[in-house]
């Protein structure tokens, strides 16, 4: 028997950092979205996040890419995630950082590439025009319940000290769920058997040859394998994604898969597993990118730019609402009567060694709609959750876990914090039509009738 070691400490009063209607924890694409709709509407909005900037994996796990936005509707690209989302990438446009949509996996997607300061100075402005309050460097460690099913205040460890929070309507877009979980909203750990989606440490490459490098990225996949045979073992993953930024001297590269050493994907709820993942992402950034100055016509002379803050985790807790987006749902382009959004990515599992894609049929609709109730955690009243914690299956989370459907969630979690607290009442219990309404006039599109 494992002895259990602790270590007991004296209890303490916790500062009360202040009083909100909406507290959203997380600031990635879900909770930019959910802080925004919800200042917008008039809401004492308060936004923590435990960086210094916004952008969650997109900026500081450096993604660069927003995936999940278009789809191939009937042989033709369309997007189809607007409202809040459209504000980002003009805000980002109209700082220079953001590239025209590419393809990509095999040319059956497409996405969109920009630059992660100005996505970080665009988000900085959306919030603070919007009326919403952030708290930066602010790292969340628990909840106090008022009752049973109610969360009374998040607490958060700071420069400052400890803080409590406390606020009407709670917002969980941190990506592992740490709210649902320490309220006691049921949830699951990766597949449920606690195997998850494999994480990856990005970076990004300077003085690319952009002339000799043009159409490499096609290429990469072929090389990869030629240069495993040569040196007679593989590289961390097949399937290696490496693309031009705005300018054409800066590619990303996604290239690695970070995993323990018995092989297990390294878990992002667990201290010591993220500690020895950071250390093996950047020793797996040095041996990709060698190959890179190996063996890609352009690449001879660049150097790494930037290896990402943090491990790109894609999946950890997922909450387990009273609907589950699953695989089926997102092949089958599925339309649902609560819809909040829509999802144009495919299922992407990251499974050992490799990414493996399925795709909706050729030439149907391509996009599946996103259900309110994923939204919707069991038994806690006064909690939305929007972002990669949705309820959704372990390969319906391998889809909309991206940015696209992220914002769409957020959006439809803000709008619905308001409509919750006008009526008096908890989320599950607000008027869904009343909800899509607001989405639609704030320009969100919701797929309905197509």
């Amino acid at each position: 028997m494992v002895e259990q070691r602790s270590i007991s400490e004296p209890a303490r009063q916790t500062k009360l950092f202040g009083e909100f209607e909406v507290v959203v924890l997380g600031g990635g694409p879900a909770g930019i979205a959910a802080a925004t709709a919800a200042a917008k509407s008039g809401r004492a909005t308060l936004l923590v996040e435990r960086y210094g900037f916004l952008g969650g994996a997109g900026t500081a796990a450096d993604v660069t890419n927003f995936c999940g936005l278009y789809a191939s509707s009937h042989g033709e690209f369309h997007q189809v995630v607007h409202g809040l989302a459209d504000e980002v990438l003009d805000r980002i446009d109209a700082l220079g950082g953001l590239n025209a949509p590419h393809r990509t996996l095999g040319g059956r997607v497409q996405a969109r590439c920009y630059d992660t300061a100005a996505y970080k100075i665009a988000a900085d402005a959306m919030l603070l025009e919007a009326g919403v309050k952030i708290l930066f460097h602010a790292l969340a460690v628990g909840v106090v319940m008022g009752h049973e099913t109610a969360i009374d205040a998040l607490v958060v460890e700071t420069k400052s000290g400890r803080l409590a929070i406390r606020s009407a309507l709670f917002i969980d877009c941190s990506g592992d769920a740490d709210l649902a979980a320490w309220a006691g909203a049921p949830f699951e750990l990766g597949d449920g058997h606690g195997g998850m989606a494999y994480p990856s440490t990005m970076f990004r490459i300077n003085n690319v040859d952009r002339v000799r490098a043009e159409g490499m990225s096609e290429k990469m996949g072929a090389l990869l394998d030629e240069a495993a045979e040569a040196r007679g073992r593989p590289y961390p993953r097949r399937t290696p994604i490496v693309r031009p930024q705005r300018r054409g001297i800066e590619w990303r590269a996604n290239m690695t898969q970070v995993r323990n050493p018995d092989g297990s994907a390294v878990d992002g709820t667990d201290a010591v597993q993220l500690s020895y993942g950071e250390i093996e992402g950047r020793r797996q950034v040095l041996e990709t990118f060698t190959f890179l100055q190996q063996n890609v016509p352009g690449f001879e002379d660049s150097y790494i730019v930037e290896i990402a803050a943090q491990l790109g985790i894609r999946q950890t807790r997922r909450v387990l609402g009273p609907y589950l987006l699953t695989q089926e749902d997102v092949l089958g382009c599925a339309d649902f009567p609560d819809t909040i959004g829509a999802n144009g990515w495919p299922i992407e599992a990251h499974v050992a060694g490799d990414v493996k894609l399925l795709f909706a049929p050729e030439h149907s609709r391509g996009f599946n709609a996103l259900p309110y109730r994923m939204l919707l955690p069991q038994i806690v009243s006064n909690l939305l959750v929007a972002g990669r914690c949705a309820s959704m299956t372990h390969e319906g989370q391998s889809a909309a876990r991206v940015s696209g459907p992220c914002f769409a969630m957020g959006q439809a979690a803000g709008t619905a914090a308001d409509l919750a607290l006008a009526g008096n009442g908890a989320p599950a219990d607000l008027d869904v039509a009343a909800l899509q309404a607001r989405l639609e006039r704030d320009g969100a599109f919701l797929g309905r009738g197509t």
